[in-house]
């Protein structure tokens, strides 16, 4: 859990740099962008499960 706390704190830090630059965040702007970033992962995962 607390990987998962340092990456969001990161996340948070790095779009905050990235919006005072004005540069384009790296990672899809929309909802359904990171749903799909989600799925990918999630699918991974199951697929991983499934193999072993």
């Amino acid at each position: 859990m607390r990987l998962v706390i340092i990456s969001l704190i990161t996340g948070m830090a790095t779009g905050v740099v990235f919006s005072f630059l004005k540069l384009p965040i790296p990672a899809p702007p929309t909802l359904a962008g990171v749903t799909g970033i989600v799925g990918v992962y999630l699918g991974y995962v199951l697929i991983n499960s499934i193999i072993k």
